[in-house]
């Protein structure tokens, strides 16, 4: 009976359809590079302020990169955080005005049916850490402004305090969410499972990871140490696809952070986990994301379509000239 339930169970995930993978990059630059073009990924995810549609850059970099979303067939999800404009930047707002922001973008964009509540709300330092409850009510906000559409509880860190933060949040909302996202980094950099496997076990429902990744370079220290570089990078990757994904067939989605490398100082975050350097040349990350694609454990978009043919046949290294016309992309990240 032991031995039938295991095969049951394995044959089960073998059966399973293969996560979807994208990108979640802030530069809307991306959609026309043609890297990003010829390997046929269809899902990216932004990261918006709460505040977004009152005007200003905020409002202006999202059309910006909605309608290059938009241009190149590609379907938005879409993530709140805290405002980036000084008068609101410690700010959290109230349920109605959080559902009222949410309204203005399903008007104005109404291909945006993808959504989660608040970008690394265990990342204590903004107020909705200490506040699961108020960010349970803006997700009951959405769900009731937009029943159709698909609205993942929020972006949890696999961090120590994720635990606690969910099952408050939990016991908090009206509706319960049928998906959840998780920025996995600590688990691909350190080449563990435990917190993704912890947000599988506190949660129903599938599970998204909307940033994840190895990281080439961070100039800013975290209180998390993780390694760095190249071949990390692209050793975290290899985790991520082949230890994390497999976990549970409830792991649907997998965004990728980031696309490109941006030239010192102009991140900042100063943060770097890019597939491509920034002369727009592919790393050794990307030919993992390729290595999988052929071997179908993972797609590119619900079409299951193939990458088209290598960009080139080895991964040049970071250091050499830019090709011609080819200018460095900028980005505005979320960290």
């Amino acid at each position: 009976m032991i031995a039938l339930v295991v095969c049951l169970g394995l044959a089960g995930r073998a059966d399973a359809l293969p996560p979807v993978v994208g990108i979640a990059d802030q530069n809307a630059d991306m959609f026309s590079d043609p890297v990003f073009t010829g390997i046929g990924i269809a899902n990216a995810r932004l990261v918006v302020p709460w505040d977004v549609m009152d005007g200003g850059f905020q409002r202006a970099e999202l059309f910006v990169w909605m309608r290059a979303a938009r241009a190149a067939g590609v379907t938005p999800l879409i993530t709140f955080g805290p405002s980036r404009r000084a008068v609101h930047h410690k700010l959290s707002p109230s349920p109605a005005e959080f559902q009222h922001q949410f309204r203005q973008i399903r008007v104005n964009f109404p291909e945006a049916k993808e959504f989660s509540t608040w970008n690394e709300p265990n990342h204590c330092g903004q107020a909705v850490c200490r506040k699961p409850e108020l960010a349970a009510r803006y997700f009951d906000a959405m769900v009731g402004a937009c029943p159709s559409c698909t609205i993942l509880g929020a972006d949890m860190l696999d961090t120590d305090n994720m635990a606690p933060w969910v099952r408050r949040f939990l016991k908090a909302a009206k509706h319960e969410p049928r998906g959840w996202a998780l920025h996995n980094y600590v688990d691909a950099n350190r080449f563990t499972t435990k917190g993704t496997k912890l947000l599988l076990k506190l949660t129903k429902g599938q599970v998204w990871f909307t940033e994840t990744g190895g990281i080439v370079k961070r100039t800013t220290r975290g209180k998390v140490p993780l390694a760095e570089g190249v071949a990390h990078a692209a050793a975290a990757t290899r985790w991520l696809f082949d230890k994390l994904v497999p976990l549970s067939p409830r792991i649907r989605r997998v965004y990728l952070y980031h696309w490109r490398s941006v030239p010192p100082g102009e991140n900042g975050d100063g943060w770097d986990s890019g597939l491509l350097d920034r002369f727009g040349r592919p790393r050794q990350a990307f030919r993992v994301v390729e290595a999988r694609v052929a071997r179908g454990s993972i797609v590119l978009g619900r079409s299951g379509r193939p990458p088209a043919a290598p960009v080139s046949a080895t991964p040049p290294s970071d250091g050499a000239s830019p090709a011609a016309g080819t200018a460095p992309a900028t980005a505005r990240t979320p960290r």
